[in-house]
């Protein structure tokens, strides 16, 4: 295989995702829901809102980051719901389990996925535990 052959490989495997990028990004805020934390989505735990512009931004980012191939039956940990005046523009889900660090969500039609970074991790669980 040549050097642009391989070149191109790995540009299409780990790749950022503008388009989703620059339509979550100009959300002004973003419901995080929790399931019950097995997997399955029938059980919301805690919801929070987001508003603030940074945690905005960051999330925006970290789901457009690394778009991936992932084994869609991992379940989900909670979903993100990002609005813009009142109407939901993108609903993801993510999963937080080691083997299965997943964002997932419908684009053009197809389900995608992108890596959910341990960073991504980090600021997840820190809203779960903040108060309000």
């Amino acid at each position: 295989m040549s050097l642009v052959g391989l070149t191109l490989l790995f540009c299409a495997c780990s790749h950022t995702d503008k388009q989703l990028k620059e339509r979550i990004i100009s959300a002004d805020s973003i419901a995080v829901n929790f399931f019950s934390g097995d997997g399955s989505m029938d059980t919301v735990i805690g919801v929070k809102i987001i508003r603030d512009r940074q945690q905005v931004t960051d999330l925006a980012t970290f789901i457009s980051d690394h778009k991936v191939k992932p084994d869609f039956d991992c379940g989900y940990d909670g979903s993100l719901h990002f609005f813009k005046t009142d109407k939901v523009i993108q609903d993801i889900y993510f999963r937080m389990e080691d083997k299965c660090m997943y964002f997932t969500f419908m684009q053009y039609g197809k389900q995608e996925a992108s890596k959910l970074s341990l960073e991504a991790k980090a600021v997840i669980q820190s809203i779960k535990t903040r108060d309000k």
